[in-house]
């Protein structure tokens, strides 16, 4: 997860760009030179810290949830889903995809956060995310805690889940 981590950071900042966007970068070795040249290294890192964090629901949430729930369909077989003692491979896919979206939605605050941390720093930033290079609040956190008290305080509890669809059915098809 830390080696790739800057790969990460850099589509994240590639996939907010609009056509409308003022500053565009051009490709992925474009955006890190740009980072490492404004930013710095450690600005590859940034979000670093929640991300790993949520690794630690996810996985235990999934694997806790999968394990449980095959065997509650073993046991109790409803609606002959469990043949002795086995499950088909069909019903093994639906359990992990609802161990998997379980996980998600859990820890998917911290991937929220991990993604408006990336944009830290970034001198065009505001521009891009507003898309129309008059970005109303600079985006600024000193840390993991500070950018969920200021998404909470300004956007409300429901932004730490914007876009957990989406990533819900991107969960539940791998």
């Amino acid at each position: 997860m830390s080696a790739t981590y800057p790969m990460d950071m850099v589509r994240g900042r590639i996939t907010v760009q609009t056509k409308k966007s003022p500053y565009q970068y051009r490709g992925m070795l474009h955006d890190l030179s740009t980072v490492l040249r404004e930013e710095g290294p450690r600005a590859l890192y940034k979000g670093w810290l929640p991300s790993v964090i949520g690794v630690i629901p996810y996985v235990g949430l999934n694997f806790a949830v999968y394990e449980s729930l095959k065997d509650w369909l073993i046991k109790s077989k409803p609606f002959g889903l469990a043949q002795d003692s086995e499950l088909s491979v069909t019903t093994r896919l639906a359990c992990g995809a609802v161990a998997g979206t379980f996980g998600q939605t859990v820890a998917y605050p911290l991937d929220a956060i991990r993604r408006r941390m990336q944009m830290v720093g970034w001198n065009h930033a505001a521009s891009v995310v507003a898309g129309d290079g008059r970005g109303k609040v600079p985006l600024e956190y000193t840390g993991m805690i500070d950018a969920f008290r200021k998404t909470v305080r300004y956007e409300g509890f429901g932004a730490l889940y914007k876009g957990l669809v989406p990533n819900s059915v991107k969960v539940s098809l791998i």
